[in-house]
């Protein structure tokens, strides 16, 4: 199973942001992390822009974006902004896109959300042919009709993952891309459910064994404050929680909420979640350095000894 780290979620201006994004990238680079994952926060700093800031200040590390909300964009100006990402970051890009929530599109955006696994579909077969390289996207369906020139293309193969809850989404992620960016699965849920319908589509559709990423909270703490690491994931990370789709995805598996889902504990308590997550199914894991403490001091400090320790588990899961 791969590791790899979240940079992107903190508050902060964009201009101390984007310098600590590439701190952060730089980092992990050097602690040996396979990915730095970037979300896109619908009020923050756009994660493709991130990525590209990313790859010019590294060399080897995989960045992803978990995810770009499809509706945000036309698949034709998402493939020529994530190609452009891609060859500035020397081809080490990971797509992850997704239908996103209906707060965030119908609320936000103020754009219909009423069938959003058909329109993830249709965008995909867009978004496909344009990053496969051929100097046209050619493709008419029921959402769209693009005939549209490219010049750019790949400089290498671009995977695309796309977040898939539900059975519906999944096969679509089976079918059209190379995996799935989850959040909110823990590992019941990643083993019963996401893993066998997503391989299954994937087989159906001769395409290779999908990548699934999950991604958890971690914090390094003691026994005794394992509850209140939990209860902060809660209250800082909760939101997710009003959303139908991550409520029917706790529906397959143990957890009740993001405290449950978080790895919380010492260096073995965290080592022993991450097999399981590998035992389910997972591929990749996407860290979210989750710190407790009072005070900014405390929280820094937290987060940093919660990141050496990811570094160290994740190099001993090699």
């Amino acid at each position: 199973m791969r590791v790899g780290v979240m940079s992107g979620p903190e508050r902060g201006d964009a201009t101390h942001k984007a310098a600590r994004m590439v701190d952060d990238a730089r980092w992990a680079e050097e602690a040996g992390f396979d990915t730095v994952w970037v979300p896109q926060v619908p009020t923050d700093f756009d994660a493709l822009t991130a990525i590209a800031v990313m790859g010019q200040a590294t060399e080897r590390i995989e960045l992803g974006t978990a995810v770009v909300p499809v509706h945000a964009q036309h698949p034709i100006a998402l493939a020529r902004q994530a190609m452009s990402a891609q060859a500035v970051a020397g081809g080490r890009l990971a797509l992850g896109v997704g239908a996103s929530h209906h707060w965030i599109v119908r609320d936000m955006l103020g754009l219909p959300y009423e069938k959003p696994a058909s329109y993830t579909r249709a965008y995909l077969e867009v978004l496909n042919a344009a990053r496969s390289g051929g100097g046209s996207a050619d493709v008419d369906n029921d959402v769209f009709s693009v005939h549209n020139p490219l010049t750019i293309a790949p400089i290498a193969p671009l995977p695309v993952l796309l977040a898939a809850l539900g059975p519906v989404m999944l096969r679509i992620a089976g079918e059209h891309t190379d995996g799935t960016v989850l959040w909110m699965a823990d590992e019941r849920a990643v083993g019963e459910h996401i893993a066998p319908t997503i391989t299954k589509a994937a087989e159906a559709a001769g395409r290779p064994a999908p990548r699934i990423v999950a991604g958890i909270p971690v914090c390094l703490c003691a026994p005794h404050e394992v509850d209140a690491a939990r209860e902060r994931a809660n209250r800082i990370l909760g939101e997710a929680e009003i959303s139908p789709n991550y409520q029917r995805l706790l529906e397959h598996g143990t957890a009740r909420d993001v405290g449950d889902l978080c790895a919380a504990g010492d260096e073995a308590a965290i080592a022993a979640r991450f097999r399981q997550f590998a035992d389910a199914g997972v591929t990749d894991l996407s860290v979210r350095l989750l710190p407790i403490g009072t005070g900014r001091e405390e929280l820094i400090a937290s987060k940093l000894r919660t990141r050496d320790a990811v570094a160290a588990i994740a190099a001993e899961l090699r």
